[in-house]
């Protein structure tokens, strides 16, 4: 069997981020496909908020090593502040110290066949770059979305160091990965030269996971809420990409239009790490009987919450419309009915189009919502069953399947 060095910032026993089920999934996955994974991750005390609710999913065996690494904003400052050059290009670049002596202290002992590191924390392709640099192994630079965007990061000099982090990456790893098509457009305009080794890899859902959560739920699955029509959102509700304002000016005239809506149409958002914006935005619009709000729970709780709601919301700006919220993928195997909050020109609108979820709305805009949830409340999601050849194939096993694939011609391109 081959090996392959994955390095990951997000892993068990981190909480509160969606990213740890791309590389989880992978290590779970890759030995049937040929490839044995060895994980090179930070320590558990560089992450603000632990759980052990995916600890028991790591395969038995699987070697984890979790080099030293700390939090600048929580570690390295007095008073709350601390030197701005100590988290560039993130607050964890202390892990690259330890993250490339140990990297090299398991390929001399291990001798894998190939490298693998994940963005979003920059540092982890930094600690890729010199892998890559002092081995001579293959490197996979799995970038998930762009990493350099006009504006951000807001700061000039991280701005210019994650413009040189992602120009070193594209030029020397075999291949770039990005989640969505979108992205990977972007970076094969911006490097053209290196667009042929600029390919797509997306999110998806684990089939295990959701057969374990169904298994869980007990036979006569009860509502969220009796007797109310619940749209569930799970996960982060960010202020500028996922901006729910529209959506609650919308609640509002549909109180005004139909009050007897009161009571029978709930939305409930789980863990959307800013609570206060939408109790804010609740008040300001006096719709705060529409709105729930809740903290986060297991993964396997949360699918179960998936499978147990009348109807999934999703919330995507045209800012990002290069980019997918890895949750749908998870939205489209539960089955349940989609409204969309998004930019019909987006990658995401795509997705939900080629499934065929047809409930979508513009993020800004307050009446094509209104519209849709008129229509949800009529009894009329505009869908019909989804189509199965998309939702299969957006499992984790099929992903890394493609991943194995990609990994053995690096391999075979290079012995």
């Amino acid at each position: 069997m081959k090996r392959i060095l994955m390095i990951a910032y997000h892993f068990p026993p981190l909480a509160g981020s969606s990213g740890i089920q791309r590389t989880l999934r992978f290590v779970q996955h890759l030995p049937k496909f040929g490839w044995e994974p060895i994980v090179l991750s930070a320590d558990p005390r560089a992450y603000e908020r632990t759980s052990d609710d995916l600890m028991q999913e790591i395969p038995e065996g699987t070697i984890v090593s979790r080099a030293f690494a700390l939090d600048t904003a929580r570690h390295l400052s007095l008073k709350g502040r601390y030197f701005a050059a100590m988290a560039r290009p993130d607050r964890w670049i202390s892990w690259k110290f330890a993250g490339i002596r140990e990297g090299m202290q398991l390929i001399e002992k291990f001798r894998p066949d190939a490298i693998w590191s994940t963005y979003p924390i920059a540092t982890a392709h930094v600690i890729g770059a010199e892998l890559h640099r002092r081995s001579g192994l293959p490197w996979i630079a799995d970038f998930r979305d762009p990493m350099a965007q006009e504006g951000y990061p807001a700061d000039p000099i991280t701005h210019q160091q994650y413009i040189n982090i992602e120009k070193t990456t594209v030029e020397q790893a075999n291949i770039s990965l990005f989640t969505t098509p979108g992205a990977a457009r972007i970076y094969r305009q911006r490097y053209p030269e290196f667009a042929q080794k600029i390919d797509v890899l997306e999110n998806g859902y684990d089939e295990p996971s959701f057969q374990q959560a169904e298994a869980a739920l007990p036979a006569e699955r009860a509502p969220l809420n009796p007797g109310a029509f619940t749209f569930l959102h799970s996960g982060i509700v960010y202020p500028s990409e996922r901006d729910p304002t529209q959506l609650f000016q919308a609640l509002a005239k549909l109180k005004e239009n139909q009050p007897e809506t009161i009571g029978k149409l709930k939305i409930r958002f789980r863990a959307s790490v800013h609570d206060d914006l939408l109790q804010q935005l609740a008040k300001k619009y006096d719709v705060a009987a529409f709105i729930e709000t809740m903290p986060s729970v297991g993964y396997s709780e949360a699918l179960g919450e998936m499978l147990r709601a009348d109807g999934l919301l999703l919330m995507q700006a045209a800012n990002c419309n290069d980019q997918i919220p890895a949750k749908i993928y998870e939205y489209l195997r539960a089955g349940k009915p989609i409204l969309g909050l998004t930019d019909h020109f987006g990658d995401t609108a795509n997705v939900l189009r080629q499934a065929g979820c047809t409930t979508i709305a513009d993020l800004n805009s307050a009446s094509e919502i209104l519209d849709n949830l008129a229509r949800f409340q009529n009894g009329d999601s505009g869908q019909g069953a989804l189509r199965s050849s998309v939702v299969v194939s957006a499992s984790r096993f099929e992903r890394t399947k493609r991943l194995a694939e990609l990994a053995d011609k690096l391999s075979c391109s290079t012995t």
